[in-house]
């Protein structure tokens, strides 16, 4: 059976990246948040 998660570094970043969240409001509220927790990370 195939697994479900089919890993590729370029779908990835253009649906979870940094420049997509950055490009609308929602999106800033979620790095906004992560920033807050102290987040190493805040995106794909």
């Amino acid at each position: 059976m195939k697994r479900t998660y089919q890993p590729k570094k370029r779908q990835r970043s253009k649906e979870h990246g940094f420049r997509k969240r950055m490009k609308n409001r929602s999106g800033k509220a979620v790095l906004k948040r992560r920033r807050l927790k102290g987040r190493k990370k805040l995106s794909a």
